[in-house]
C-alpha cells in the first residue's frame, strides 16, 4: 500500500542538520504516526512521504519554508528582569512561556540575560534551518476521513469543537 492523503502513516526517522547535528529521532522510541494531509507535521516531510511504500526508506532535505519558516529577528522583544525575576532565574538558551492577553502560551527562548534586561525570542528553535531526514515508513493504513489534525477526536469536516 503506498502512502497517499488521507492514510495513517507509521515511520522511523532521523532528523540532522546541514552540519550533521541530530536533532530528533524516533530511534529507541515508537515510530512516529501521523495522519497525512492533516497538518500534524511540517509540511516538507508530510510531501516526502506520499507515495512511499511501506520497507521503501528515503533521505531528504527540507528548506526552512517548508520546515519552520526562516528566523525572524525582529521578533525578538527585550523586557525588564524584573518582569520574570521571582519566577525564575533567566539563563540563555533555556525556554519560558509567556503568557498572552488571549490566555494562549508562547514559547520563547532566552537569548540574551543582562543585569537589567532580556531577550526573549519567538521563533522556533529550528527556524531558519534546512532539515535532514532519513525516512523509512513500516506501516501504512487507512485514516479518519474526517480528521481535521487538531487531535480533538471529535472532528467532523471542517470543524473542531473542544
Amino acid at each position: 500500500m503506498k502512502v497517499e492523503f488521507g492514510k495513517v502513516v507509521s515511520v522511523e526517522y532521523t532528523g540532522t542538520l546541514s552540519n550533521g547535528e541530530v536533532f530528533d529521532s524516533s530511534d529507541g522510541k515508537e515510530p512516529l504516526q501521523f495522519q497525512v494531509g492533516t497538518g500534524m507535521i511540517i509540511e516538507g516531510f508530510e510531501q516526502a512521504v506520499v507515495g512511499m511504500e511501506i520497507g521503501e526508506e528515503k533521505t531528504i532535505s527540507i528548506p526552512p519554508p517548508e520546515a519552520y519558516g526562516e528566523r525572524d529577528e525582529s521578533l525578538i522583544r527585550t523586557i525588564p528582569r524584573s518582569l520574570i525575576e521571582g519566577k525564575v532565574e533567566p539563563e540563555e538558551g533555556m525556554t519560558l512561556l509567556v503568557h498572552l492577553e488571549n490566555d494562549d502560551e508562547l514559547p520563547v527562548t532566552v537569548r540574551k540575560v543582562t543585569a537589567e534586561t532580556v531577550d526573549l525570542d519567538p521563533n522556533h528553535p529550528l527556524a531558519g534551518e534546512t532539515l535532514n531526514f532519513k525516512i523509512k515508513v513500516l506501516e501504512v493504513k487507512e485514516g479518519d476521513p474526517n480528521a481535521c489534525g487538531c487531535g480533538c477526536s471529535s472532528c467532523e469536516p471542517h470543524s473542531c469543537e473542544e
